[in-house]
This record gives structure tokens, sequence and C-alpha cells, in this order.
């Protein structure tokens, strides 16, 4: 705790800023030199500080190209007295996204480290192992850090395994949400060490999807430098993960105990394990991998899982097939049966889908998007009950006329087979994808099936006895119980996510397809006892009526999205940028220059909830596209241009801006080189963060350059994009660019544009954009730093 609270004091540790570099890196070393001046003889430590200089391309945000320049990585190593061949390595990053603390991410996971770090060099236990700890001062620079580290330090090639420490949210548990490539054996020592264990496949799956905009330095280890590892992130509380609000009061100690109590458990049991040296030999395979209420993990190979999953789905089958052919006379009839409520169960899905989508879209289209982001409970009482009342009618209208004389009995018993059929199907065909999420359907078939063995013969002649509910509720008390912590863990993940994801998805429409997909999961095997019960009349008037009024109140605007609540704040997220912008033509000449403060709202909302409080921040200003520019001409950090419609940002004019440390750009030479391409060589002075933008004109083609592996990948939409940051007394930046023209180009042969951002100190505000943000309510985290924009024609 005094550790996370000593380095949030520092304020906000932005990459190149002397906080940053300075203060965080001096506070670090004065605590590892105490650790080791308190350490056994059992132990060596060897301190290092890194500052390393490189460049990469990532696919990530669409593809672009980092480079990065004299950031800072402090490293250390502990290792037994006379030293270790191999090590494990425990990664953490102390810099911050600018304007916040930064306790959740990721300072407190740097914090767990020095205590790890004291406990273990206090011990007189000797490590077989050597232990890296890197304290990375860059990673928030999209994983600038830990490629430095990675691919450039000496120590870098003793790592056999690591394990990253990040997160998504504020404090509460830390899920393993990614562990491999491979190397089931990694999953296994977190099983046998973890003390609280909290880990999903499912969470790993969702992740590498591409489905969050997020990653971590787990990527790096894994694509730079081929090592194995496990990814850990606190993920409660996302809504004021990066904001102002992730102070260290908000992490409860309790969090950090039991973080330093898994990951001390996990270090040590790797820096003592066989496997570490020989962890070649036991690489391949995948791990299924879930936990039990935070109790256990249940672990076990993906090889083995696809065995269990085909023979469960096997079985299945068998009593399918066994139920069809019962009597054999009337297997053409049984199986007429099984196949139409098998497409009723799907049709009443596909109707539920669609109409609580298009209750999502009419919501989003009045401009009442998020009104559940506050408060939970009204996307279940809104998007829940639409789901559930609409899945009951279409069944209770399958009832009513289409099995008008139909016994009850049989009805219930065919509709549970449906059921049962389409888990199976699902099982099969995940299985066959390699999914190793597909144990959740083997739970839906498996216990499902063993509970209806059980009570057939109590069903069969007594009908839907309170026995027979009894005993149907306790059989599928597994499943649904996992099912609905699973629920929450997704929940918990997704809600905060759609605060942050742009303005092109309709967050509505995700949560609702969210709690569709889970109440059709829920319902599966309750979809019979519609049929059994004689009137669902009552269950679809209170659904109806709690979901007519949830909507009424929520088109009435009565549930704010946003909070600025003290304990538990739900801020929106704003970025301004104080911008001057200049355009010059192929003679150098200014054709075109303006100044204004662009905003863009982080959520599907946009700013219709704060032009009340700013009036002038209007549709009238909307931001326009520059179409002969890159990027439309506007200073994007990220290449995250295609998350926002040019409908939902703004562009306030305002005075312009004169930093004190003005951008310097130059063109040191041209030339013609082998194979008629020509080359621009650069340099460029700075602030510790630019962004360059390049489009070859037409009939031009960007060959070649001086960054990442030398051969340009293009960001969506075709534009390139390069990312720069540096950390103090960094060199000039000089890079090259190879681009293949034809012989007349008269209007040049490519465009490139240069942003400046000043992230920190007296450049950061104008008194402009001071002001626009004190006006602006107390509900929002509204990011500001000053930027400058020149665009130039070669």
């Amino acid at each position: 705790r005094g550790y996370l609270d000593n380095i949030t004091a520092i304020g906000p540790r932005t990459v190149g800023s002397p906080e940053n570099e300075v203060l965080a890196v001096n506070y670090l070393l004065e605590q590892i030199r105490g650790i080791e001046r308190e350490s056994t003889d059992a132990h060596k430590i060897s301190v290092d500080i890194q500052r390393p200089t490189g460049s990469f391309s990532i696919d990530f945000l669409g593809g672009f190209t980092s480079y990065y320049a004299n950031i800072t990585n402090v490293v250390v190593k502990l290792e037994p007295r006379n030293g270790a061949e191999h090590a494990v390595l425990s990664n953490c990053h102390f810099d911050s996204v600018p304007n916040t603390p930064g306790a959740s991410d990721d300072a407190v996971s740097c914090a767990v480290m020095l205590e790890i770090l004291n406990t273990l060099s206090k011990s007189s236990e000797s490590l077989q192992h050597a232990v890296i700890f890197l304290f990375n001062g860059a990673e928030e620079n999209i994983l600038q850090a830990s490629h430095g580290f990675i691919t450039q330090h000496e120590w870098a090639k003793s790592i056999r395994a690591f394990i990253n420490l990040e997160a998504a949210g504020v404090g509460g548990k830390e899920l393993v949400f990614q562990t491999g490539p491979e190397n089931p054996w990694l999953v296994q020592a977190y099983v046998v060490a973890a003390k609280h264990p909290f880990a999903s496949v499912v969470a790993q799956e969702i992740f590498q999807s591409g489905i969050i905009p997020a990653d971590t330095d787990f990527r790096i280890y894994r694509d730079f430098g081929n090592v194995p590892g496990i990814d850990l992130a606190f993920i409660e509380n996302g809504y004021i993960y990066h904001t102002e609000y992730d102070t260290s009061d908000r992490i409860l100690t309790d969090s950090i105990q039991r973080a330093g109590d898994n990951i001390l458990a996990v270090l040590k049991y790797l820096a003592t394990s066989e496997k570490l040296a020989k962890s070649f030999e036991y690489r391949h395979g995948n791990v299924v991998f879930f936990d039990i209420l935070g109790l256990f993990v249940l672990a076990y190979p993906a090889r083995v899982g696809t065995i269990m999953n085909y023979i469960t789905s096997a079985i299945a089958f068998f009593y399918l097939s066994k139920k069809v052919l019962q009597p054999k006379p009337r297997a053409v009839h049984n199986l007429k049966k099984l196949l139409t409520a098998f497409s009723l169960t799907l049709t009443s899905w596909v109707c539920t889908l669609v109409a609580v989508l298009t209750v999502a879209m009419f919501v989003s289209f009045i401009g009442r998007a998020l009104s559940w982001y506050t408060h939970f409970y009204v996307s279940v009482s809104l998007y829940g009950t639409a789901a559930a009342a609409k899945l009951i009618l279409v069944h209770v209208l399958a009832k009513r006329f289409f099995y008008k004389n139909v016994s009850e009995q049989y009805l219930g018993d065919v509709f549970f087979d449906a059921s049962l059929m389409i888990w199976s199907i699902a099982l099969a065909v995940m299985t066959q994808m390699g999914l190793c999420s597909a144990f959740i359907c083997t739970l839906w078939v498996a216990f499902p099936l063993l509970t209806k063995l059980m009570i057939h013969k109590e069903f069969s002649q007594k009908g839907a006895t309170i026995k027979f509910i009894v005993m149907y509720m306790l059989g599928m008390f597994v499943p649904y119980l996992y099912m609905l912590y699973l629920s929450w863990t997704v929940f918990e993940m997704f809600t905060p996510v759609m605060g942050r994801s742009g303005s092109e998805i309709p967050p509505d429409m995700v949560l609702a397809g969210f709690i569709v997909i889970f109440t059709m999961i829920l319902s599966s095997y309750f979809i019979n006892f519609i049929y059994l019960v004689k009137s669902t009349k009552t269950t679809l008037v209170t659904l109806t009526t709690v979901f007519v009024v949830t909507l009424i109140l929520v088109c009435s605007g009565i549930f704010f999205p946003y909070s600025s609540d003290a304990a538990n704040p739900k801020p929106k997220r704003v970025f301004l940028q104080h911008t001057s912008r200049r355009f010059h033509d192929l003679d150098g000449n200014v054709v075109k220059s303006d100044s204004g403060i662009w905003i863009n709202g982080f959520d599907y909302n946009g700013i219709s909830h704060i032009t009340p409080h700013v009036p002038e921040i209007n549709d009238t200003i909307r931001t326009p596209c520059e179409e002969q520019a890159p990027f439309c001409g506007l200073p994007w950090i990220l290449p995250v241009h295609f998350m926002f419609r040019f409908v939902k940002n703004w562009y306030l004019p305002a005075p312009e801006i004169l930093p004190r440390s003005p951008i310097q750009f130059k063109l040191l030479s041209k030339k013609l080189m082998p194979w008629n391409p020509v080359r621009l060589s650069f340099e460029v002075s700075g602030p510790s963060h630019m962004s360059l933008y390049v489009r070859p004109r037409a009939g031009s083609a960007l060959s070649r350059w001086s960054l990442g592996d030398g051969m340009p990948g293009a960001s969506l939409g075709g534009d390139y994009f390069v990312f720069y940051s540096r950390g103090l007394q960094a060199a000039p930046w000089h890079f090259w660019v190879e681009l293949t023209a034809p012989e007349e180009h008269s209007d040049g042969i490519v465009s490139l544009a240069i942003a400046a951002h000043y992230f920190f100190g007296e450049d950061q505000k104008s008194p402009q954009l001071y002001a626009l943000l004190e006006r602006f309510p107390n509900w929002t985290f509204s990011s500001g730093w000053s930027c400058t924009y020149d665009l130039f024609v070669f």
C-alpha cells in the first residue's frame, strides 16, 4: 500500500515527462536499493537502467508503426548467489496515460512487484532460477518499453516464461485472461500455485478475438520474444479505468494482498520448477481452464477436452436417436416432431434477437443510448424482460395454434430433446473449430442429459410433479450456477468498455445482443416448462408491464447515463485537443491554416449531453474532413479514426497556439536510388509524442522505409501511420521513406503530415483550453492537451 501511494503521489507519469523519466525512476531505484541492502546471502540482486531506441510494426488498432527513443526501463534480477542460466520475468509498467494517476494501471502492479522482490530477497531459501522484475516505463505508448527490453536487453535471452500484470479496471480480482501460446505447463503452474485463482479460457478467446479494443505487453513477449506467459488484469470497475478517478484509495488492500499472494506463489513455483529450464520440451498443446466460483481452477489438456466433448455429444446423439426410434414404426413421425421443436426453438431465438435489437435500435435513434451505463438494472428491465417475454410469446402462440391437441407431457419431453439437440450440435461444431470454450456446451449437454435419465421414470409416470421439478432444478444447478457466474464476469468486463468504444458501434445493440444470448442460454432447458404449465399469462403480463414502464422511463430521459458520485463515479470521456494546423503546397507555401479545439466524445452519445452546459459545442461546428490530407488532416494521437464518425466530433474555432518548444521538421535529402525509387530523408525534433501520417500521391507507392521491419504497412483506410515517443535527452528523429513514382509527378509524389502533441509541461494547455475544460460538467472526464499539425507535399 505504501509503495502504491508513493508512486501515484508523483502524479500523471506520461512518457517523456520528468515525473515518469526522473521522479518515478528515482523512487523505484531508492526502494530497490533498500531491498538490496536487506537481502539475505542466498541471493544476488542486479539492477540495470535501460534506455532503448527502436521501432516495430503492430496490427493493433487497424495497424501502424511505432518508433521510440531513449525510453526508460528499470530492470532487476534476483538470482541464486552462484547465478542462474534460466529466468522467469515479471512485468509491470509505471507510466500512465496523460492526466491520470494510473493507480490500477499499473502502479499497483509495480507496488506488488516491489513487495514480492522484498519478500523473495529476504528468504533464506535459494531459488533455482532467476526472477527478472521489469518495471517498464512506456507501456501506455502502445507497448514500446517491453519491445525495447525483449529485443535489446542482454538478460532477455535467459527468459523462459513471463507473468504480465495489467489492468482493465480498478481493483477487485485479477483475472488470468491469456496464457501461452501453447505451453500447458504454465497454466498447470498457476493452478497448482495460485492461492486465490480466477481464470477463464473464455476470457482468453474473447480477448484474442479482438472484440475488446485493447492489448498488453503479452503480445510483445509472445510475438517478438517467442516467450510463453500468463496475462493477468484487474477487471472490476472499468468505468474509471484511464481516468482521473483511478486513484490509490479506490484499490482495496484486500485486492493488493490477493494479487500479491497469487503472483508471489506462482513466481516462486516457476523459479523452483524443473520445467522452466526444459520449457521447450513441454511447449506443445493447449489447455482448457476455468475457475469454479474463484475457489479452484479446473485445467486439462485441450486434446482431452476434445475427446470428452465428442464422447459427450455422441452419447447425446445416441440418446436422441434411441428416442426417435421408439417405437420403430413411428420413427419418421418422431423425427418430424423433434425437428419441428428444434426449428421452433431456433425460430423463437431469432424472433427474440430481432425484437430486442429493434428496441435497442429505437432507443439509440431517439438519443437515449447508454441509459443503463450508471444503472445496470435498467438494461435487464428493458432488454432482459423484452427477451424473456418475446421468447415465451412465440412458444405460447405455437402451443395454442400449432400444438392444439397435443399432450402437454409429450411437448415438454420433445422440447427438452430439441434443446439437448441444439447444445449437442453446438458442442460438436465448437470442438471442430478448436475452441476451448466448448467446455460450456459440455456442461449444457452432460448435466441435463444425466438429469433427464434420472427423472425419466418419475416424469413418464406422474408428469410434472413437485418431486420432478425439484430433481430437475437440482440436476440443472451446476450449469446454471456456472453460467450465471460467467455472465457476471462478462458483463463486469464489457459494460464499462461500452463507454470508451467510440461512436461507431451502438452500445445498446451490443449489450442487448449479450442479454439476448444469455437469455437464450439460460432459458434453453426451461422452454419445455412453457408447454407443461397450464398458463403463462401472469408471467407474460408482468414481463410486458416491466418492459413498457422501463421503455417509457428510458424515453423520458430519467436515467441519466453518467454519474459524478464521489464513491462510484461513471464519467463520460471527452478528449479535447487545442490544435493549430498548417497545410503547405509543393513549394512549401502555407495555402491554408486554422486553429481550433478538436473535441471527441469517446462513446456513442457524442456531445449531446454536454451542449446544454457548453452551448457553443453544437451541430454547427462538426469537424470537416480535409480529403486531400491523410487521416482527414486531423491530429490523431493513434489511428483510431475508424472508431469515430465525423458527425460525432467537433472543431471549435480558437486562437492559434504558439508552443514554446515548436516542432522542427526538415527534409535532409532527396535521392534517386537504383531501380528508380526516390528516397526522402527527414529530421524531426519536437515534443515527447508525435504522429506521422503518410499518403502516397496518385500513381506513387510507398515501397520501403527505415521504420519497423522496413516494409510499410497501411492502416485502415489506406494511409500510413507512425507513432513516435521519446524519453529525455533523445537525439533528433531521423528516418527515410522510399517511393516509386511515375515519370510525370508535377503535383508531388507524397503527402506527409506531422502532429506534435504536448501532454505535459507549460505547453500542455492553452488559456482557452483551460477555460473550456472548467465549463465541462463534473460527470465528465475531460482530458485536454495542445498540438500542432503540419501537412507537406514532396
